[in-house]
């Protein structure tokens, strides 16, 4: 179901968007719009970042096996950094591209190119919900990497409608620096690109290194062990992501004087109800010390 649905929405993001860079890319160069133009380079990054999932969905949908024994969650990490510098290095050009138009004679965008904008905005936000919903419900993430892609775009080809009307506002009322409005628009939606590819990078980097999961959530975790009152004292807990699921690690204390079952029926009895508070949870580790009253 998981892997089947995320096959589906990376479909649906590679065909849409293959479609919006085509008109993009060709309305943009002919119609003498930056902005569209890069808008359009961003979608010819989408499709390559879609592509890139529909290829890695099955590898992080592989159970644990001898080779990995904590499953193939981090491949979805993988492509999300991978997405996240691909989006770095076209914010580069497109600011680059941006600022050589400022030192050129500016050639005022046609209206066709503020309408394939508008056009893109409203594929996009349809896109951007329905693919971080899927993301959210199934804790996915390279559809959160779609999603963020389709995020960019939204603001990306608003701006770029914008920036096509300012030019043709500055060209019928003869205002000057109007007529930059396009370039300028062209460097916001480098800006914008880049900030979504450095969320994504930063988040990506914070899961391959196994960095803790927020505070609210492990206390929670705490929370539910501290129904136990065979519990006596939670000595350590941490939790990492690994991809779409949650690794667990518990070190707990319980009277010195049970038994080795009976710490194993707690153990089990703590870890099945972890799993079955939270779906995420694929392996919870539960180490045992003696507890002495002082």
């Amino acid at each position: 179901m998981r892997e089947s649905l995320a096959k589906k929405i990376a479909w649906i993001s590679v065909i849409s968007n293959i479609i919006l860079t085509v008109g993009k890319l060709f309305i943009g160069w002919f119609g003498n719009s930056d902005a569209v133009f890069a808008d359009g380079i961003h979608s010819a990054a989408d499709v390559f970042a879609s592509v890139i999932v529909l290829l890695v969905i099955k590898i992080a949908n592989k159970p644990a096996d001898k080779e990995h024994p904590y499953g193939h969650g981090k491949a979805e990490v993988i492509v999300s950094g991978i997405v996240g510098i691909l989006l770095f290095l076209v914010s580069i050009y497109v600011v680059y591209e941006g600022i050589i138009g400022f030192f050129h004679e500016v050639e005022t965008p046609s209206f066709l190119a503020m309408w394939v904008a508008i056009i893109s905005y409203i594929t996009k936000v349809i896109l951007y919900r329905s693919s971080l919903k899927v993301a959210n419900e199934h804790n996915s993430k390279a559809i959160e990497a779609i999603a963020f892609d389709h995020k960019a775009d939204i603001v990306a080809s608003i701006a770029a409608a914008i920036g096509v009307l300012l030019s043709i506002m500055g060209e019928r009322f003869d205002i000057l620096f109007l007529h930059y409005g396009d370039k300028a628009a062209s460097i916001f939606v480098a800006y914008l690109i880049f900030k979504i590819s450095k969320e994504m990078l930063i988040e990506a980097f914070d899961i391959l290194l196994e960095r803790n999961i927020d505070d609210g959530t492990l206390q929670e975790y705490i929370n539910v062990v501290n129904e136990f009152q065979e519990v006596k004292r939670i000595d350590r807990i941490r939790a990492r992501e690994h991809g779409h699921y949650i690794l667990v690690d518990l070190r707990i204390s319980i009277d010195h004087f049970k038994t080795i079952k009976e710490g194993h029926d707690l153990a089990k009895l703590i870890k099945g109800r972890l799993m079955e508070r939270y779906d995420n949870i694929d392996e919870v580790l539960i180490h045992l010390n003696p507890y002495f009253p002082e």
